[in-house]
């Protein structure tokens, strides 16, 4: 175990460059596009006029519960949507513990979000493993998965980009994985923030410090109103 993991991180660490540059370009597709203002920028809102961008939509998963899941279910949240899997080394734990710092943060207001964790790697992914991963970052995240049809749908509903690879960092069979089965998982790391409504608000790279992600959240909450219903 410790010698594919050690594949995985090696291989991750070269498919990094490449995620952060597509992210820099989805940043930058989005911006003049769409109305997406620099968070603080006078007399513009930073957030786009929901409904306007067509990222997000409808999934069935399976929660970390092992309860079947709609994007009904999460209805009346705002949402920390964010694309991961269990074995990534680098990536996934660090946005994950900066989304329960940023939910630590919102003090009250963090009722009004619910934290999603999507797998990408649905074979590894169990709802058992999900919830012993999630648990050591923070309560309040829910982790989720699915088939691969299932998770195949719900990124490409998020515009979200994810490749199987092998744990040298290249496929060396239809499967994507090495001979002895070790494999990663290439995905971007940017984290959405989705409207009550589950309409695409903004979303926020990696690396976005906890604190401009918890002022961000504040303002939407202020612009667009808090929840009326419990969600999730």
């Amino acid at each position: 175990m410790p010698n594919r993991r050690l594949k995985i991180a090696i291989a991750a660490v070269s498919g990094v460059a490449s995620l952060l540059l597509i992210g820099a370009i989805l940043t930058v597709y989005l911006a003049p596009k769409q109305g997406f203002a620099t968070v603080g920028t006078t007399g513009e809102s930073e957030f786009v006029k929901p409904g306007s961008v067509p990222i997000g939509g409808s999934f069935t998963l399976v929660d970390h519960t092992g309860q079947a899941v709609t994007q009904d279910d999460f209805e009346g949240k705002y949402l920390l949507v964010f694309f991961g899997f269990t074995y990534c080394p680098d990536i996934c734990p660090t946005t994950l513990g900066e989304i329960a710092k940023t939910m630590d943060l919102l003090g009250d207001d963090a009722g009004a979000v619910q934290p999603l964790f999507i797998s990408v790697d649905p074979e590894r992914d169990t709802p058992e493993v999900l919830a012993e991963y999630v648990a050591a970052f923070h309560p309040a995240i829910i982790g989720l998965t699915g088939t691969p049809e299932q998770t195949d749908a719900v990124a490409n509903a998020y515009r979200l980009y994810y490749e199987k690879t092998s744990a040298e960092g290249e496929a060396n069979s239809s499967s994507g994985a090495d001979d002895d089965g070790s494999y990663t998982v290439n995905h971007q790391g940017n984290t959405y923030l989705m409207s009550p409504e589950g309409e695409y608000l903004r979303h926020f790279s990696y690396g976005t410090p906890p604190e401009d992600m918890a002022a961000s959240i504040r303002r939407a909450i202020d612009e667009f109103g808090a929840p009326t219903t419990e969600g999730a």
